[in-house]
């Protein structure tokens, strides 16, 4: 959708949700996604990629690029950004390396907590429940971003994607989670920004809740099979 400056704008024309439209069941637990549910990553995912980019004689990528991009793990996102600058499949090795040690010194540098997100978080906890981050991005760089965004406290749980066999949009991550968690699918929800946590959460059973202010693949996410669409986390708190 564009900078945070452009979605916060999107977000004050729209009215505020007056009512939930499907009932849900109480929640027991809490599943959270971290790029672009939590924390705006785009600028973090930029730089890197065009440090790597440069490093091997590439021509750069823009913003809105990346944005249609992220969401599907490193894997995709550097083969697609290969792809989209005609670089030879040959490269992806190097690159991958290049991206791994820049994304470890650069990460959480040029992103920022999204607008309500702290607020939430404090009033989800305040509920008792466990909560978890699920995220694509490898476990490391997800644990350390939460760690240098101050929101690592609030997690009993951090799963990446690099600690399953799968990932999302894969229901495996989901159903893991919950084990860890010891709370049912069927009551823990899954909170997200894309196609990727809805068709996550529904194969596995979880009541799914997207915000509109994420990144989505460029699609608008109220297109998405969810059972709720909220502004800001402070909703569900």
């Amino acid at each position: 959708m564009g900078a945070p400056a452009c979605r916060a704008e999107l977000r004050s024309s729209r009215q505020p949700a007056i009512a939930n439209v499907k009932a849900l069941p109480p929640p027991r637990a809490f599943l959270i996604d971290l790029d672009g549910t939590l924390v705006d990553t785009l600028g973090d995912f930029v730089f890197v990629l065009n440090q790597v980019l440069a490093e091997l004689g590439q021509r750069h990528v823009g913003r809105s690029f990346v944005e249609l991009t992220v969401g599907q793990g490193s894997e995709h996102l550097i083969r697609s950004t290969l792809a989209e600058v005609g670089a030879e499949a040959a490269l992806y090795d190097e690159a991958w390396r290049r991206y791994q040690q820049h994304y470890e010194a650069a990460n959480g540098a040029h992103s920022e907590v999204f607008p309500g997100v702290l607020a939430g978080l404090k009033g989800l906890r305040a509920k008792g429940l466990p909560m978890a981050c699920l995220t694509n991005k490898p476990a490391r760089f997800a644990r350390e971003l939460l760690r240098r965004k101050g929101l690592d406290g609030f997690f009993d749980q951090v799963f990446g994607g690099d600690d399953f066999e799968r990932r999302k949009p894969d229901p495996l991550p989901l159903l893991k989670t919950c084990e860890a968690l010891g709370t049912p699918p069927s009551a823990s929800w899954m909170i997200g920004d894309s196609s990727n946590d809805a068709r996550a959460a529904r194969a596995a059973g979880c009541p799914v809740v997207l915000v509109r202010y994420g990144y989505n693949h460029g699609v608008s996410v109220e297109r998405v099979d969810a059972d709720r669409f909220i502004d800001s986390l402070e909703e569900l708190a």
